[in-house]
């Protein structure tokens, strides 16, 4: 039971840690996540596996985190035992049971290796202990107060004692690794040929502190210290460790001033022993007694120092070995393989000195004695060569002016370097010492051994302090590094010594030959251009850094191109096209990461070429916010050359895809709108930096997508389709129709909400497609859904009789048209023994006034709804915004022929003329077909008299109720006025076409009048009818004809006489016609 207890505690821990790190990686404590290889997300990484300490610690420095460190170091700390940080050292937890492995230790853990972040910490308790088991004279006052004490204390250089042998190197130096950045300087080091005596950096950055002490010692500021060692042997690092700062300002105060103290302070900048310091001064001292007037700084000093420094004063001979075989191989190298003077006409050979020189090394393996006498007469020799040989006169100096033994390049630019690293502070590499600006003075003095001028100090200054950023990634070192690089002379600037001085600077490094600046700054070039090839990546999380590596880029290309002797006119055209070429290099690179880290991307909704201009989208809104500012000041078409590439580059992405696209598919819909908003974007970017006037210029250069062009073809297809598909709804609708109201509220057919519903599907899914559209297929759906509704009020007409087939033949003795008279008088003509009016109602089809009232109703529901489908158009298509070139010139077209409410002006006219039809042909019908008998045959019947108007008001009265009863309220006075025009038509048919059965006179004027007067009023109906206004304008005409009818006397004798003569020739004809 109890151990399932424990495995299901265990489960929950490791349950709880996975909860732990997941939320420390994803969130924002960490500011970089860096994975291991082979992983793309956290998904990939088994938390269980990573350091938990490790990623806290990077939570506190508040750096970077990489996993593949995090996984080792949970590895490597697998097999030691858990310790709790709560400063007390009895608590420890053990790898092992104790009931199988007995006792615990009495005795306190061993101190693990301190790996801290900069400045270092460390506990009191551990220092103290380590301290008291190295020591011989730690009294115990101090042990007791560094054990109490549990604050953490803080280094500085200051504190920094001398150390007394190789061990306590090792742990500065393992110090100082850790501290350092992973990043590699190796591609900033120097283009110079490698040494052939195989001298390493610590035997330069000795031998470079050996001319220190002897251009001090120039100048009276040489003494050997009186201060015995103290005996304790403690390591001075740990007692730094175990200082408080109370006593590092302490010490920082008893400091030794002026230069006593500055060389003590190189001394320890330089990681010299204090052994090999002392010996190295009283050396120098040494060589320098017996010579008057001889300044220090002429010496020859390895040789003095080989002649000066015994055996006797090193703690072991190997170590003595190996200082005189670093002062052999600097006299060779000096002398013999890069020296200023070359042994010229001095009788000598090279090889008589590699001989001496081998023999003196040879002379420690032989017997002491014997050893002793070949190394002395090998160095009386070595002295007769070499000081003739090293004190000749060169680069305009007298003879034994200068001792010219480390002045040859490129022997002394490395020994000069390894001074200027002394300005950096030992323990925090990223930041110059406080005293910075006193050594740089002092090592001034040294200029003249090594044959250094201002021109190659800065130089090999700002090549320093460039590597020492990218070991540390500390900004302030790359800017005082430009600061250095602008102080360079430039070649006019120079005097002619020192012209053919750095033009004498030669130097050969794999069969190619190398001017100095060519060596030193060619690596600071190539590292600048290799980051701002991808400064996507390089720059990412700080642009400042970025701006500062242009700037070292552009002034070291400065300095070489003008060392090649180009023209300085070219300079700023080469700045140019070089910022043109790192955008290039880096858009091409961060391209390709984008490209893969689509194709890793499990898109089921997008396709990846949408995802893929979403992405470039996002890098080309970074790249004119951040990057651009920075690289438009040498180039201010920057963002063209940017946005025009990749422009270029999605589009060969995008090209096979548009040339297989034939149909509105989901992956087109899809890659269209990202892919056009992506172009609208690169030419918004473009238009703000070019402007108006080049902007133009610049699209010429461009490709267009076309995205507009084949997006539109596509839709108008799928459009086209659509329509026929309206059309095709719109016939089956009118078959379907049976003219009856859907409700009494809706009074209009069923076909026209089908025609609707079908058309507004079509209209929803035109604007749910998102592929870019212009005017034209706007346009083509507007002229199709207008079509489609002129098909539909066509329709409603089709079978819709003319009006003039619903009114009666005139009486054939009142025909008064021109060809009817003249066949009455000319041609005697045979009549069908059927009235005409009976032949017309059996071919015509007259529908109900019911029927027609429904038709009338739902044409006007048609062109009602019309307008707010019009309107819903235009509010949907101008909150989709459009493309900005439609916008700009829809502008004009709006004004002119463009009009939003013109789009289905067709509709409308076909829609009106329906309705205007049907109204009359209903006014027609019920006066004329419906009302045939009471108004047109029996009305004034034989005389007016007899047969009034007042009795068809009643029939007149029973057709208008069933008219307005289903009429919708807006058609009623446009109905009931066509109806009155049709019943003033029949009046006036009437009354001059009455025919031989009716009987006018002069009289009846006034009777006529007074009916017109009673039709007049029934249509206004007290105000609740047609206005008084409209039925007395129509009523107007007919009063002129019975005005007519008042006249007498000439007018009604000569219509006598007209009948007569018409009726006298009508039987004429008659009996002709019987013969």
């Amino acid at each position: 039971m109890e151990e399932e207890n424990a495995l299901e505690l265990l489960q929950r821990y490791r349950r709880d840690r996975r909860v732990l790190l997941d939320y420390m990686l994803s969130g924002s404590l960490i500011k970089k996540v860096v994975m291991p290889p082979g992983a793309v997300t956290l998904d990939d990484v088994d938390l269980d596996q990573v350091s938990v300490d490790y990623v806290l610690n990077c939570v506190k420095k508040g750096g970077m985190l990489e996993l593949s460190e995090a996984i080792r170091d949970y590895h490597d700390n697998t097999g030691l035992p858990h310790m709790n940080n709560t400063g007390s050292v009895d608590e420890f937890f053990l790898v092992t049971k104790p009931e199988t492995s007995g006792s615990p230790p009495k005795r306190a853990p061993p101190p693990a290796p301190i790996s801290v972040p900069n400045p270092v910490f460390a506990p009191s308790p551990v220092v103290s202990l380590a301290s008291v088991a190295k020591s011989e004279s730690f009294n115990s006052t101090e042990v007791q107060e560094l054990t109490d004490s549990n604050e953490v204390r803080e280094l500085t250089v200051d504190d920094i004692e001398d150390f007394e042998d190789d061990d306590d190197l090792e742990v500065v130096d393992s110090v100082r690794m850790s501290r350092r950045n992973p990043n590699d300087a190796a591609d900033l080091v120097p283009k110079l040929p490698s040494f052939s005596t195989g001298i390493t950096d610590d035997d330069l950055r000795e031998t470079a502190y050996e001319v220190l002490l002897a251009c001090a010692g120039a100048s009276g500021g040489l003494i050997v210290p009186s201060k015995e060692k103290k005996k304790d042997k403690r390591s001075k690092l740990m007692r730094k460790l175990g200082r408080s700062k109370t006593e590092n300002a302490v010490t920082h105060s008893q400091r030794a001033t002026g230069l006593v103290g500055l060389l003590e302070n190189m001394r320890a900048q330089m990681e010299i022993s204090e052994a090999m310091d002392i010996r190295t001064r009283q050396g120098l001292l040494n060589a320098l007694a017996g010579k008057v007037g001889k300044r220090m700084d002429t010496l020859l000093v390895p040789l003095e120092l080989l002649c000066c420094i015994s055996r006797s004063e090193f703690s072991d001979k190997k170590a003595y070995i190996r200082w005189q075989k670093r002062q052999l191989f600097m006299l060779e190298e000096g002398l013999i393989n890069h020296p200023v003077v070359g042994f010229g006409e001095s009788g000598r050979k090279p090889s008589d000195l590699r001989i001496l020189l081998a023999k003196i090394e040879e002379s420690e393996f032989r017997p002491s004695s014997a050893g002793e006498v070949q190394r002395t007469e090998c160095l009386r020799s070595l002295r007769e060569i070499a000081i003739p040989l090293a004190e000749r006169p060169a680069r305009g100096d007298l003879t034994g002016e200068v001792c010219h033994w480390a002045d040859g390049y490129h022997l002394n630019v490395r020994l000069y370097e390894k001074l200027l690293l002394s300005v950096f502070d030992i323990l925090d590499e990223g930041k110059l010492t406080e005293e910075v600006e006193e050594i740089l003075e002092l090592l001034k003095s040294t200029w003249r051994v090594l044959g250094i001028t201002e021109t190659i100090h800065y130089t090999c200054y700002a090549s320093v302090l460039i590597r020492q950023y990218i070991i540390t990634q500390e900004q302030g070192l790359l800017k005082h590094a430009i600061e250095q690089l602008k102080k360079i002379p430039l070649k006019e600037q120079r005097g002619p010594q020192e012209r053919l001085h750095l033009k004498s600077l030669l130097s050969k490094v794999e069969g190619e030959e190398l001017p100095f600046f060519q060596s030193l700054l060619s690596p600071v070039q190539k590292w600048a251009d290799k980051q701002l090839g991808d400064y996507h990546l390089n720059f990412a999380e700080d642009s400042s850094v970025m701006e500062d590596v242009v700037l070292v880029a552009m002034i070291t290309r400065r300095l070489l191109l003008e060392e090649s002797e180009m023209a300085m006119q070219r300079t700023s055209v080469m700045d140019h096209d070089q910022i043109e070429s790192f955008i290039a290099s880096s858009i091409k690179n961060a391209f390709t990461r984008i490209l893969v880290v689509v194709d890793k991307l499990d898109a089921m909704d997008e396709h990846p070429l949408a995802l893929l201009a979403e992405e470039i989208k996002k890098l080309l809104k970074k790249e004119s916010t951040i990057f651009t500012p920075i690289l438009s000041q040498r180039n201010p078409q920057a963002i063209v050359v940017s946005a025009s590439l990749v422009h270029k580059l999605y589009g060969n992405k995008l090209k096979p895809f548009l040339d297989g696209s034939e149909h509105l598919t989901e992956d087109v819909v899809s890659v269209f709108p990202a892919a056009d908003s992506l172009e609208q974007y690169i030419m918004a970017l473009i238009t703000s930096a070019c402007g108006e006037g080049n902007m133009e210029v610049k699209f010429r250069k461009l490709t267009p997508y076309q995205i507009e062009s084949i997006s539109g073809t596509l839709v108008m297809r799928w459009v086209n389709s659509q329509l026929g598909r309206i059309l095709g709804w719109v016939e089956r609708a009118i078959q379907q129709e049976r003219w009856e109201p859907i409700s009494p509220q809706q009074r209009h057919g069923s076909s026209i909400v089908e025609v609707y519903r079908i058309v507004e599907e079509t209209v929803d899914q035109f604007f749910s497609l998102k592929v870019p559209m212009s005017s034209k297929e706007l346009n083509g759906l507007f002229r199709g859904v207008d079509n489609a509704f002129q098909v539909y009020a066509n329709h409603v007409t089709d079978k819709l009789a003319a009006k003039e087939d619903l009114i009666p033949p005139v009486p054939i003795l009142t025909r008064y048209r021109k060809e009817a008279g003249i066949k009455a008088f000319v041609k005697k003509e045979l009549f069908d023994s059927r009235m005409p009016e009976e032949i017309k109602s059996n071919e015509i089809n007259v529908p109900a006034t019911a029927t027609l009232c429904v038709q009338l109703n739902t044409l006007y529901y048609a062109i009602s709804q019309l307008n707010k489908l019009e309107d819903s158009i235009w509010e949907r298509w101008n909150r989709r915004k459009p493309r900005e070139q439609f916008i700009k010139k829809s502008i004009d077209e709006n004004s002119a022929s463009f009009k939003q409410k013109g789009t289905f002006d067709g509709s409308r006219k076909d829609i009106n003329a329906a309705m205007d039809r049907i109204c009359e042909f209903t006014g027609t019908k019920i006066i004329f077909y419906d009302l045939k008998e009471p108004f047109i045959e029996n009305l004034y019947k034989p005389a007016v008299p007899q047969s009034r108007l007042e009795a068809i008001i009643e029939p007149l009265d029973i057709e208008l109720n069933e008219l307005c009863g289903i009429i919708v309220e807006p058609l009623r006075d446009r109905i009931v006025t066509s109806l009155l025009q049709a019943s003033l038509d029949g009046f006036l048919r009437v009354i001059l076409d009455g025919g031989p059965s009716r009987y006018f006179c002069p009289g009846d004027a006034k009777i006529l009048e007074d009916d017109v007067e009673v039709l007049k009023e029934f249509f206004i109906s007290g105000g609740d009818g047609l206005p008084r206004g409209v039925v007395e304008n129509h009523v107007a005409r007919a009063r002129h004809v019975i005005k007519l009818h008042s006249y007498e006397v000439s007018f009604c004798s000569s219509v006598t006489a007209m009948r007569l003569v018409f009726v006298a020739q009508f039987r004429k004809e008659i009996d002709a016609a019987n013969l």
